[in-house]
């Protein structure tokens, strides 16, 4: 078997319901398997085996920033490995060939599964893991169902027309991400939670700039249409790779309104504990670092692909600490 395919019958969902036992294959020992399927939400031997499960899925599946904590607690880490399983399942569904046609009923019954958390017993780990998690951490579904939403939203929608469509996509496709990784250390202030919504849509739009090329070849422009009309910039003009005074106005723009964003959140890991204070502040430097290789490169992203090396990180990791 392929490991396309292994990956596919890991967490492969029928109409009648999840296939656990494919689900589960390659991921626990076979007694756990059993303990996933036959065990109940209630019993440790099943959550146990569930996150296990959720622990060995891939994480960030699209490239994007990490909106997910790098480092949290210990006894916090089995929360966030249910959160990232739930997103990069999800994210399956809606990118993945083997799923041509089926996305949006994918992604329907991943909603259905969500739904039923708390009400029937789970079937496939992700939801084993996730309903513990929501039970113990007191955690709302609606960032999750927002996260469906977006994913929806990119099976079919290719173009938005303006700024706030970006921004509206951006606050069910990124921001629940930070707003659930808060939650899960305990922090539910408001403001807080607001400040988190700004880094996570900065770190959105600085993705969208960087990956111009590469979501074209997917049909798929984050850019405003209006945007595009304003500066005097065709999306022919960009499929023909086309960079002039135009295209590096159009982009000019967008590297504003990340910039902007980014300077909104900038108080907000001073205001959370170690570690996860810094773990916030390395991803703002990450974020602003992306923004400044942009800079650099003259806002040409169609022929270069901005990259935070590792050498990158390692000085980002250093100016992080230097700030704890």
């Amino acid at each position: 078997m392929s490991a396309q395919n292994e990956s596919k019958a890991r967490i492969e969902s029928g109409s009648n319901g999840p296939n656990i036992q494919n689900a589960s294959v390659g991921a626990v020992p076979n007694q756990r398997r059993t303990d996933v399927r036959d065990g109940g939400p209630g019993g440790e031997d099943a959550a146990s085996a569930a996150y296990d499960f959720c622990q060995e899925l891939p994480r960030g599946r699209r490239g994007d920033f990490p909106a997910v904590s790098w480092f949290a607690a210990r006894s916090l880490r089995k929360h966030v490995a249910a959160l990232c399983a739930f997103k990069s399942v999800a994210e399956g569904f809606c990118d993945d060939p083997e799923y041509e046609g089926v996305r949006k009923d994918r992604i329907d019954d991943w909603r259905r599964q969500l739904e039923a958390v708390g009400k029937a017993p789970p079937q496939h780990p992700v939801f084993i893991a996730l309903e513990r998690t929501l039970g113990e951490l007191s955690l709302p579904k609606e960032p999750f169902n927002d996260l469906l939403d977006a994913l929806l939203e990119d099976c079919g929608k290719k173009r938005y027309e303006t700024a706030e469509d970006v921004l509206d996509y951006c606050r069910r496709s990124a921001d629940p991400l930070g707003r659930i990784v808060l939650m899960i250390h305990g922090y539910r202030d408001p403001d807080l939670l607001k400040l988190s919504d700004r880094l996570c849509t900065a770190l959105m739009l600085a993705g969208f700039l960087r990956d111009i090329s590469l979501d074209l070849k997917k049909d798929r422009i984050y850019i405003p249409l209006q945007d595009f009309q304003e500066v005097g910039y065709s999306e022919a003009d960009m499929r023909m790779g086309v960079v002039n005074e135009r295209f590096r106005n159009l982009v000019k723009l967008q590297w504003k309104r990340a910039r902007a964003f980014f300077e909104e959140s900038r108080s907000l890991p001073g205001r959370l504990s170690w570690p996860l204070g810094w773990d916030v502040r390395l991803r703002w430097l990450g974020g602003m670092e992306l923004l400044r290789k942009i800079h650099k490169l003259g806002y040409d992203t169609i022929h270069r692909r901005p990259k935070i090396t590792a050498w990158d990180w390692a000085g980002l990791v250093l100016k992080a600490l230097a700030k704890r």
